[in-house]
């Protein structure tokens, strides 16, 4: 077996001080067992690439890595190791005829888990496996904890989130995730800058918490002495810029609701808002294919992906009203009720629960997302969207019942919201007064009044179309991850006395 005090023969605490006992004794020996900086000449995977293809046990060349023990093999005068870093593991060779014997005592005081660096030739073992044979090397960091025991793994997801360096240590496919996480943010960018986007950033404090139906953290300035909140969207703020005379603005950065947690849903997520000046809805459905399409090519090299077993393609997403994709669905077209008692049948009879607050719109939407949404798995935009339910939006001009407003459906979850922004600041008081009276009713995510937006408004915004996407769903659609926790480094999670 290999050598491993991890074994769990003894437990964690006797572990933790044979560890001090070893780091004493490289202190005794006056060696630095939190090293300083090292000279790294390749990584495992430029090891592999550029000497892969030699023959035999002869020496190749000289290499200087430096990684993570992650298994050691003993055998008296010699040992081989497994050393691990960002780009994959190597195996190395310790001979207590090429180290001399102090350097070799030195070797046995280290543990699985320590950070160190080595020098030394490339061969190939008889089995064939490209090995490096450590002439010389250093601690770089003691290691004074064990890690799991490596057969197991690190399987328990409560640690894995709270611990999220241990779960990175331990399965480095997680690390894949997060190097997909950062392609697909830069895929975003890339694709917004050359289509002459300015990339901005705006407040994450504001007296207001707008531009989504959510409810706000709030915290407490004190130099102000007033209560502030984080934002739980960045449109309003990307709209004042459009008035200001940026045609093509977009935002990616975190935004934060006081919500629920669940599989798709952390209180402070990533999202990217855009906003293009003379376009409309229409448009903005492009620019979400055209993300989506360019993320799925550099995280995986095609469109095509399959999400929890279900193959999906992204290029192919066709249009459908939300109106018709509930006459579709149960048979009912909510838009052809005169009022809304005909509406309230028709949910009773569908079985379809609603709030009495709720006019036509509000129970279609209801309609909507008892029977409809949790089967829209292939990519699809369901559009035009009742008034009712969207403040910000501008109302068709053939049926002002709903919006040219669309959500972006992937595997029965909404990936992005984007409509034509409402532009006429007569219209958008009259919204957010609404909302205001759904607020007093009992709607906590109804939209407030905004003042200064109105103001901006009353200056002028040139027709434009916006969009959100929810940049941490499509990072879970593109690495086949079932939680949102998943793709998220630092998930929320409940607080627990240490």
């Amino acid at each position: 077996m290999a050598k491993n005090f991890q074994n769990q023969t003894l437990d964690e605490n006797e572990l933790i001080r044979i560890r001090r006992e070893k780091l004493k004794g490289f202190i005794d020996k006056g060696v630095e067992p939190f090293g300083a900086r090292y000279e790294v000449s390749h990584h495992a995977a430029e090891v592999r690439e550029q000497f892969g293809d030699i023959e035999g046990e002869v020496d190749a060349g000289e290499v200087s890595i430096a990684g993570r023990l992650m298994a050691i093999r003993g055998h008296g005068k010699a040992s081989f190791a497994t050393l691990s870093d960002r780009s994959g593991a190597i195996q190395i060779y310790f001979k207590l005829d090429v180290l001399g014997e102090d350097k070799y005592r030195e070797f046995k005081l280290l543990d699985i888990g320590d950070i160190i660096g080595v020098r030394g030739q490339v061969f190939k073992t008889k089995r064939g496996e490209l090995t490096v044979r450590v002439e010389d090397f250093k601690i770089l960091a003691k290691s004074l904890r064990p890690l799991p025991e490596k057969f197991h793994g690190l399987k328990d997801v409560e640690i894995r989130y709270r611990q999220r360096y241990l779960d990175l240590i331990m399965n480095p496919e997680v690390r894949d995730v997060f190097i997909k996480r950062d392609k697909t943010i830069k895929a975003i960018r890339k694709y917004l800058d050359e289509r002459d986007f300015v990339e901005v950033e705006t407040p994450v404090l504001s007296t207001i918490a707008g531009g989504a139906a959510a409810r706000p953290f709030i915290t407490h300035h004190n130099a102000l002495d007033a209560d502030l909140y984080l934002r739980i969207a960045t449109e309003l703020n990307l709209k004042r810029l459009i008035v200001g005379g940026f045609e093509r603005v977009y935002e990616l950065g975190r935004v934060f609701r006081n919500e629920g947690m669940d599989i798709r849903h952390n209180p402070e997520f990533t999202s990217v808002e855009i906003y293009q000046a003379y376009g409309d809805y229409r448009d903005l459905i492009e620019v979400t294919k055209g993300i989506v399409c360019a993320a799925a090519e550099a995280v995986n090299g095609t469109t095509k992906i399959t999400y929890q077993g279900v193959e999906l393609d992204l290029s192919e997403a066709p249009c459908l009203s939300m109106n018709d994709a509930v006459k579709n669905k149960t048979g009912k077209d909510f838009l052809s009720c005169e009022t809304v008692e005909e509406a309230r049948a028709m949910a009773d009879e569908l079985g379809i629960p609603y709030e009495k607050r709720f006019g036509i719109g509000g129970i279609l939407n209801a309609a909507f997302e008892a029977k409809v949404e949790d089967d829209l798995i292939q990519p699809i935009f369901i559009t035009h969207h009742p008034t009712e339910i969207s403040p910000l939006a501008k109302k068709n001009f053939d049926d002002p019942r709903v919006t040219d407003r669309f959500e972006f459906f992937v595997y029965g979850r909404e990936l992005a919201n984007g409509f034509t922004e409402l532009n006429d600041p007569i219209d958008q008081r009259a919204r957010f007064e609404e909302q205001l009276k759904q607020r007093e009713a009992g709607d906590e995510e109804a939209h407030v009044m905004d003042e200064d937006f109105i103001r901006a408004l009353e200056y002028g915004m040139p027709p434009t179309g916006g969009l959100g996407i929810g940049v941490d769903r499509l990072i879970m659609f593109l690495t086949d991850s079932p939680s949102i926790r998943d793709v998220l480094l630092f998930p929320t999670m409940k607080v627990i006395a240490e």
